[in-house]
């Protein structure tokens, strides 16, 4: 039995090697020796069991299978058929891992195989260095000219119809109407995506209004989805076609059932990240990701204060927050919620529908207040904060869902050396590397079962009028999404 083993530093992240290698029938595209090949009965080229049938470009036609594929691992085998090379029982193993940089792939590629006797050697140095060390310089090259990344035989100079939801005009949930767009073909830098799931926030309530004046009707809302890639353009470093993915962005436009954004706004799913959840992740998870490790980093002993404590970022807030060791006190809107926001880890609901909360704080902390408020209400609450923050407290104002905040007076914070801050996550986001690890802590919270999507209401997109509805009358808890 010879034993083959080749490896390579590549330099690009894992996640685009990855991309490409994962794909069964790539080679194509990159590898030096191979001059045509297909996937046998037209399955899928990820398909675990599926045979590629390909011809090299001395003559030589081999028929090989799939045998395991793993994202987590980033790990593939795979055997030979039949060939007119006279090799026999090959089975071969790529595997990757990342280079401690990130920026960097540690490429390991290794086959046994049996060989005529006296040819061993001959055939040793063909695998070796045509398959293997060719292989490398072929992808290198490939990465290098950016790759060509589109869909095979997708229509990528056509722009598809996608169904959609706009807002006709500024106003209430009626003007939410459906309509029939365009999805653009990708551009450089940008990606086509399919969309499965479709969260659905209150800052979508603020764009339909008026409020954030972030679209100029007639225009879709929405800000985050999960989906299927269709295609993608020049010069996209992590994403192929195929590829199960996630965005949050800056701008609207997600309320359609295919949309072309830019792929610097784009995740890939791992395996164990469901799309649905995905949906519902992406703008909270975030939100949640940076405002506990990054606006403030809280740690065991803080005390924070979480308003809407129910809600899909609340419930986020309060179960991470737990999970990093701090007492959490939230303020819900009735009795049924606060039994919610305990099971999502609030040590302290306070039903404060009434607007007054800052005693009941005061009470929970033995007078001293909350060392953290996360504040997504905004309106009229901004003297019962003030009170509720404790001594070098810090008050995160990320959201106005109840109205704009109070004027805010230096001295106020000086009583009690306060600090204010006011995040927007697309700063957070806006640096590639910085989305990719927020991305990564928060599906590793989702993963340790910290996370816990609450997906309580499931609307068509027709029907995105209703979502609204139901969430600017409170009577939501929660994650919501739309379903092309």
């Amino acid at each position: 039995m010879i034993r083959v083993t080749r490896s390579a530093i590549i330099d690009a992240p894992i996640a685009r090697v990855w991309a490409i290698l994962r794909d069964f029938n790539s080679h194509t595209a990159w590898h030096p020796v191979v001059a045509e090949s297909s996937i046998e009965n037209d399955e899928p080229s990820d398909q675990v069991g599926c045979v590629r049938n390909f011809t090299l470009r001395d003559g030589n036609h081999i028929r090989e299978q799939l045998l395991t594929l793993s994202d987590h691992e980033h790990v593939s085998t795979y055997c030979i058929l039949d060939a007119t090379i006279p090799m026999r029982r090959y089975v071969a193993t790529v595997r990757l891992k990342p280079v401690t940089d990130g920026a960097r792939t540690f490429w390991h590629w290794e086959s046994t195989f049996d060989a005529p006797r006296g040819r061993e050697q001959e055939f040793a140095d063909l695998v070796g260095k045509g398959v293997y060390e060719g292989g490398f310089a072929g992808l290198r090259s490939y990465l290098q000219r950016g790759g060509a990344l589109r869909a095979r035989g997708a229509e990528t100079t056509d722009a598809i119809p996608s169904r959609g939801v706009v807002v006709s005009r500024f106003g209430g949930p009626e003007v939410l109407t459906a309509a029939t767009l365009a999805a653009k073909p990708p551009a450089s830098g940008e990606v086509r995506i399919r969309h499965t799931a479709i969260g659905v926030n209150y800052i979508d309530v603020y764009v339909r209004t008026g409020r954030y004046r972030m679209l100029e009707p007639p225009a879709p809302p929405g800000m985050e989805a999960a989906g299927m890639v269709i295609d993608v353009g020049d010069g996209v470093a992590h994403l192929l076609p195929g590829d199960r993915v996630a965005y949050v962005a800056p701008e609207p436009g997600a309320y359609v059932d295919v949309r072309t954004v830019p792929a610097a706004h784009v995740v890939a799913l791992p395996d164990d990240v469901d799309e649905e959840s995905a949906a519902t992740l992406m703008l909270k998870g975030l939100t949640a990701e940076y405002l506990l490790h990054r606006t403030h980093r809280v740690g065991a002993g803080d005390t924070i204060l979480v308003h809407a404590a129910a809600g899909g970022l609340g419930s986020y807030l309060c179960a991470w927050g737990k999970a990093l060791g701090a007492r959490i006190v939230g303020t819900v809107s009735s009795p049924d919620k606060a039994r919610i926001a305990r099971d999502q880890g609030c040590d302290v609901a306070i039903v404060a529908d009434s607007g007054a909360f800052a005693d009941a704080v005061l009470s929970a902390t033995g007078g001293r207040g909350a060392d953290v408020i996360y504040d997504g209400l905004g309106g009229p609450s901004h003297a019962e904060n003030l009170r509720a923050l404790a001594p070098l407290g810090h008050w995160v104002m990320h959201g106005q869902a109840g109205g704009a905040h109070g004027t805010l007076v230096l001295g106020e914070l000086g009583a009690k050396s306060a600090t204010v801050s006011a995040p927007v996550l697309f700063h957070y986001t806006a640096s590639r590397e910085r989305l990719e690890a927020m991305a990564s802590n928060t599906f590793d919270a989702f993963r340790r079962g910290i996370l816990r999507p609450s997906i309580r209401h499931r609307y068509p997109l027709a029907s995105a009028a209703d979502a609204h509805r139901d969430l600017e009358s409170r009577r939501t808890t929660g994650q919501l999404l739309l379903f092309p």
